[in-house]
């Protein structure tokens, strides 16, 4: 939920923490500081995480208020830097978390832990989000280092020249190894897309890997790259993904999506792959899975 407020005569010079608690009925003054501390409030639409700072007559206040326990801070262990050159880096992003800021927060994402890792390496250069991972996806994201290096990724992106290669543990039996869903992807809801006569062309080739009673893994290789599209590719043909509620699939402690690999030429022509091993709760569904039913 967003809260917008216009502070009055009344607010005038008062530190930012007290005026929020005294213009937003039942926002402590100590929930206005952590809010404030993990990026979810703005100040005439800038950003704002210093909670001493004086407001005046007229600015605009908006804060995000979010679910009690969905904030954590973010700690990744050094073998989630899957590789770094000059340019850029790549994440494995854990599941659970938002890629980027949102009007909520912006501590506790995978932007701003790479923002805070480039401030350690003495790049001063923002975290440039190029491209994303639904908050329930876990695996490979791409960061580039500096404005050069997101322009040129970018394109890479929109010209389909990065390889990307997902893993998904699914409700139910494919009825064969290979398969591809060529078919247009739409918004039909506010947080929900679906296949739609006159959405965005999108395409995915599918691979089965293995099967066990009525959980199997699956490859997926999007051709495209369209809002939950994996999502809503598997849903089409009866084989939700496990975990993912929005779509049909089985309640579980996260959704069993993974981006396992990105590969692409960087500038200087060399081929890099980008693969984000699996853990948790999906890598010990994997290893109970026979190695192949084909």
């Amino acid at each position: 939920m967003i809260i917008r407020k216009i502070v009055g005569k009344e607010q005038n010079s008062l530190r930012l923490d007290d005026a929020i608690n005294t213009l937003c009925a039942g926002v402590s003054k100590s929930e206005a500081r952590r809010i404030i501390d993990r990026g979810g409030c703005t100040v005439n639409v800038a950003l704002v995480r210093v909670a001493s700072r004086s407001v005046r007559t007229g600015d605009v206040i908006e804060i995000g208020i979010i679910e009690a326990g969905r904030f954590q801070e973010l700690q990744l262990p050094p073998e989630a830097l899957l590789y770094e050159d000059a340019e850029l880096i790549a994440v494995n992003k854990p599941a659970g978390i938002n890629s980027q800021r949102t009007p909520y927060q912006l501590k506790g994402t995978l932007e701003y832990w790479v923002s805070e890792y480039f401030k350690a390496q003495g790049n001063s250069e923002p975290a440039r989000v190029v491209h994303r991972l639904d908050r329930g996806t876990s695996g490979t994201m791409i960061f580039p280092k500096n404005r050069q290096a997101a322009a040129w990724l970018s394109k890479q992106f929109q010209e389909g020249l990065v390889e990307k290669l997902y893993l998904a543990l699914v409700c139910g039996r494919p009825v064969q190894e290979r398969w591809t869903v060529d078919a247009p992807i739409g918004k039909i809801a506010s947080a929900r897309y679906g296949i739609v006569e006159g959405g965005k062309p999108s395409q995915t080739e599918f691979r089965t890997v293995a099967s066990s009673g009525d959980i199997s893994l699956v490859e997926a290789r999007p051709l495209t790259g369209r809002t939950h599209q994996i999502r809503v590719h598997l849903e089409s043909v009866g084989l939700p993904i496990l975990g993912d509620a929005t779509y049909g699939g089985q309640p579980d402690g996260r959704m069993m999506l993974h981006c396992s690999a990105m590969t692409f030429q960087n500038s200087k022509k060399v081929v890099i792959n980008a693969t984000a091993p699996l853990g948790g709760e999906f890598e010990v569904m994997v290893r109970t899975l026979p190695q192949t039913v084909w």
